[in-house]
């Protein structure tokens, strides 16, 4: 059974569509304090799940990305949910994709940010071997120390020691077992470029101006491939703009819920 976080739930029978909103790797639903905060406010229904092992989800070893979306699936449908827009960030930009190419009957929209759609090449799969030997034996710690100068903008880590210290409590909150089984799954994820072809639905791109992680260049080639997509990338923010500069992603986000009739 996966945990979560959730608001408006007994109004998604009259809502067109409920938000599912997939957390970030090495974080939680937590990320989405302030969406789901203004999806709460705007009276639009919202859940936000955790991956396994995370914040009281069931742990699962040796997990994938089809698993996890067999367990959301069953979750949605548990709540009654029958469609979502998919807000995915990074990570969950990548079980999107994993849900679109499942149970696209379940997806009215997709709302994905800073993410890829390429596979791991070889160089990348071998840093992701080496981070999950680390942290293994050294725990969460080395995960944010691993990742933590990579991960914001310049002006974040100035100017928003909050966000950092979110960034690490969070990450801090988890066993290294749990992050490195994480990782794994992601390492182990299919290819989803020849899937961008086949996505009919309304797309939203979001992506941070100065993410390192996933350059904009990387988002507007996806979104090029999606005809009809839109494209924001947000000043002063790297690879987390929903924390790093939550009032400009809202903004983006319920514009996207209003063209597509979910939200006012």
């Amino acid at each position: 059974m996966l945990s979560y976080k959730s608001i408006h739930l007994d109004s998604t029978a009259s809502s067109a569509c409920t938000v599912l909103l997939l957390h970030a790797f090495p974080l939680s639903s937590e990320m989405w304090t302030s969406q789901l905060s203004a999806l709460e406010t705007g009276g639009i229904p919202a859940i936000a799940p955790d991956v396994f092992g995370v914040e009281g989800s069931s742990q699962k070893k040796s997990w994938n990305f089809r698993d996890y979306i067999e367990e959301i699936s069953s979750l949605l449908s548990m709540l009654h949910i029958e469609r979502v827009t998919v807000v995915g960030l990074s990570m969950g930009g990548y079980q999107a994709f994993e849900l679109w190419q499942m149970f696209s009957e379940k997806v009215s929209s997709m709302v994905l940010c800073d993410t890829r759609a390429e596979q791991d090449n070889e160089d990348a799969l071998a840093n992701r071997r080496d981070f999950i030997a680390a942290v293994r034996t050294h725990g969460p710690d080395e995960a944010v120390s691993r990742m933590l100068s990579n991960v914001f903008s310049p002006e974040t880590y100035t100017k928003k020691q909050d966000v950092v210290d979110l960034f690490k409590r969070i990450v801090t909150k988890q066993s290294g077992d749990t992050i490195a089984a994480t990782m794994q799954a992601i390492a182990s994820r299919a290819d989803s470029v020849e899937s961008l072809a086949t996505i009919t639905c309304p797309v939203t791109f979001i992506a941070g101006k100065d993410d390192k992680l996933t350059p904009p260049s990387v988002v507007a080639s996806m979104h090029r491939q999606i005809p009809g997509s839109t494209l924001h990338l947000i000043p002063e923010a790297g690879h987390f703009p929903n924390m790093e500069q939550p009032d400009r992603f809202n903004a983006h986000l319920l514009e996207h819920l209003r063209l597509i009739g979910s939200g006012a």
